[in-house]
């Protein structure tokens, strides 16, 4: 995975005071052609096609370094058969997306040295295209947010990655990046994966800037982000086996849902860990638990 400076960029440069730009490199990265994150709106053009016929087919199916999102472990566990924690053990390798310090998956490369093929890759192509990563359907763009500083509401946009191996750039297939979201089916996945890549981003931002009272996330925290992005059989037994749902306001009439629909279960997983990390107000603790816990915290402090 390459990752640019945007302070470096002279598109990214003029704005740098007056915007924070976090660069989500879930893309495919080569330090011999560094990304050069170029912002692309959703009605510029690109030339672009990956075909059989293209030289370099399969290429970039090999030694690829890919993050799998919720979204892709979700998709291809339900490709393959299996539940996503079964898909964790079998496909993936632990992994940390350093920019944020947090632990991710990583899709697992066949060979010794992990260089060789995706698991998934035969002569005929991709396997479980219909399923494919994230990172796999964005390629050859890339994804970045910005934001004012000190607003709340950030903006993502694209930008195009070009590597020397790759000969889809020269294809002559003109397109909008709009239309080429939509082809990939790429809107589905960010629906899914918002709340993941907020939290990635945000503590890529604190990493740079410091995140309140200088501390970073405990280890326990870390767990749990972990246990929701990648096991979600594992969080709905958290959320269903604890005191979770006498903690927080949730809608009775969403229990079911969430036992049944694994995408609702970490909508809310992600809403649950902006609040614990970041103390958004993504979802609202009880009153009478919150009132306790004011107690206990005065109590602690010595206050009358």
């Amino acid at each position: 995975m390459s990752e640019q400076d945007p302070s470096t960029n002279p598109d990214l440069k003029r704005i740098d005071k007056q915007i924070e730009v976090e660069i989500f490199d879930a893309v495919r990265g080569d330090e011999e052609n560094p990304v050069m994150p170029v912002r692309l709106k959703s009605g510029d053009m690109f030339n672009f096609s990956c075909h059989r016929g293209v030289s370099c087919w399969n290429k970039c199916c090999h030694g690829a370094d890919i993050t799998l999102t919720p979204q892709d472990i979700l998709r291809l566990s339900a490709n393959k058969g299996i539940r996503p924690r079964e898909f964790l053990a079998e496909y993936t390798l632990p992994g940390v997306w350093e920019r944020a310090d947090l632990p991710v998956a990583k899709l697992k490369m066949t060979g010794a040295d992990g260089k060789g093929a995706c698991h998934f890759l035969t002569d005929e192509g991709c396997t479980v295209y219909d399923d494919r990563p994230a990172t796999c359907r964005y390629y050859p763009l890339g994804l970045a947010s910005i934001k004012p500083k000190g607003a709340d509401i950030q903006e993502d946009f694209c930008f195009l990655v070009k590597e020397s191996h790759c000969k889809g750039h020269e294809e002559d297939n003109l397109q909008t990046v709009d239309q080429f979201r939509k082809e990939q089916g790429i809107e589905d996945y960010d629906r899914v994966n918002r709340g993941w890549m907020d939290i990635l981003m945000k503590m890529a931002s604190w990493a740079s800037i410091g995140g309140p009272y200088g501390k970073g996330v405990t280890p326990q925290v870390k767990q749990m982000f972990f246990l929701v992005s990648t096991d979600v059989d594992g969080f709905r037994q958290f959320v269903f086996e604890t005191k979770f749902l006498a903690t927080y306001e949730i809608d009775p009439e969403a229990f079911d849902l969430l036992k049944e629909n694994d995408e609702a279960l970490l909508l809310l997983g992600f809403d649950w860990l902006k609040s614990v990390m970041f103390q958004d107000k993504t979802i609202t603790m009880k009153e009478n638990v919150l009132h306790e816990a004011i107690a206990k915290a005065r109590e602690n402090m010595g206050a009358v």
